[in-house]
């Protein structure tokens, strides 16, 4: 076999370049901490390396939407802790003004302090996160939600979204609450029906409860509801006969008795106090109030002396009162859900964190450089380069006629 002298300065320089790359890629691990830089470098920690960089990046994600969720949940549980403290607040003022020893102006009064806690808490379900979109709104944030309109009602000009956020793979958390929920749709005090109490009565009395209690037995009737008549018996009491809008007898109750809860249709209705010969009442279907329209009613009522010693303004007052408080249930049970909503995002945080660490252990593992082996393997390679350069040098400067 024949060796020519291009053959030999071709192995020897394949040599040297071979020395000069393994050396420059220790040089690369230890310039970057990392012992893999590129697949090549170890194709199966490679693919591991990219898996994990991509959970992380996952993980980071989540994270990030965690704490989107978290800050506006924690401003909206917030705004909601101050608008249950006034609402508890107009309770109380309501509760003053029921006291028989106030005068009207007195009463006045109380109505003012409660129209200032009306515009407070009004100005707190219109509140604004830190991008300057309405919280209350539903998915409706650049439209202000909450409005008086000409007839002096507060309407709702949101909608009943929930804005989700992914904060686990499969897990959303709703990141706001709709208005419509916190201060427009509380449970009706009475039941399924509001009551409208009419001028001319003269009995102290008031509906405790109205319920469809069978509604399998319900014929549901026209909004105008149900018209409770009650006339003299002859014996010192009253008989109580209910005619529905069409005018149609539903029930007549001889002798009523107020412990004794009136039943037809379905419904069953509960009067407390005692009626007189000629009173009367409607009833209409009404399931959910207007925490805003119950005030609003209330200090209408307060500022009207004509009305509020009489016993219809008493009795009015005492279902706004009920209403009132199932607003001020209604706002609390939607900071509870901001309040759970809260730990459930806190708690994933937790979870991802406790992932991410798993994940740069793991990740350390593959690629992380042992530098003490690193310099070693450097301190090998560069004697190795320079005994083959050497060699090199020393190769490619003879020839033939050295021998000769």
């Amino acid at each position: 076999m024949r060796i020519s002298t291009a053959q030999m300065f071709n192995q020897n320089i394949n040599s040297v370049l071979d020395r000069q790359s393994a050396t420059s890629n220790i040089m690369e691990q230890l310039s970057s901490g990392k012992r893999v830089n590129t697949a090549g470098d170890d194709p199966v920690a490679a693919i591991g390396i990219d898996n994990l960089y991509q959970q992380n990046a996952l993980v980071d994600q989540f994270i990030k939407n965690i704490d989107y969720a978290t800050g506006h949940l924690a401003v909206a549980e917030s705004k909601l802790g101050s608008a249950e403290s006034l609402a508890s607040s107009i309770k109380d003022q309501v509760l003053r003004a029921v006291n028989g020893t106030l005068t009207d102006t007195d009463r006045v009064t109380i109505a003012n302090e409660m129209r200032s806690s009306l515009d407070e808490l009004l100005s707190i379900a219109n509140s604004k996160d830190e991008s300057g979109n309405y919280l209350f709104a539903g998915n409706q944030t650049s439209t202000q939600p909450f409005a008086f309109d000409a007839a002096g009602n507060i309407v709702y000009s949101g909608d009943s979204g929930v804005r989700q956020s992914v904060v686990a793979s499969g897990v959303t958390v709703g990141t706001n609450l709709p208005g419509d929920s916190v201060f427009m749709n509380a449970a009706n005090a009475l039941g399924d029906f509001s009551v409208n109490y009419l001028p001319a009565q003269v009995g102290e009395f008031n509906v405790e409860s109205a319920n469809i209690v069978t509604p399998g037995a319900h014929v549901p009737v026209a909004p105008e509801g149900y018209t409770f008549t009650f006339t003299d018996n002859g014996a010192g009491g009253v008989n109580l006969e209910v005619f529905d809008s069409a005018a149609t007898s539903q029930v007549v109750v001889p002798n009523f008795d107020p412990t004794n809860p009136v039943s037809f249709n379905g419904i069953e209705v509960k009067i407390d106090g005692t009626p007189a010969a000629g009173d009367s009442f409607t009833m209409s279907p009404q399931t959910e109030v207007s925490i805003f329209d119950t005030i609003n009613q209330a200090i209408t009522l307060l500022e009207d002396p004509n009305k509020v010693n009489t016993p219809q303004g008493g009795a009015e007052l005492a279902q706004l009162l009920d209403n009132i408080v199932s607003g001020t249930r209604q706002i609390d049970f939607d900071r509870g859900i901001a309040g759970n909503d809260l730990k459930r995002v806190e708690s994933y945080k937790s979870d991802h964190t406790d992932e991410k660490l798993v994940n740069s252990s793991a990740l350390s593992l593959l690629e992380d450089l042992d530098y003490a082996s690193a310099i070693s393997e450097f301190e090998k390679q560069q004697l190795a380069l320079n005994a083959v350069s050497t060699l090199f040098s020393r190769v490619n400067s003879t020839t033939l006629f050295d021998y000769i």
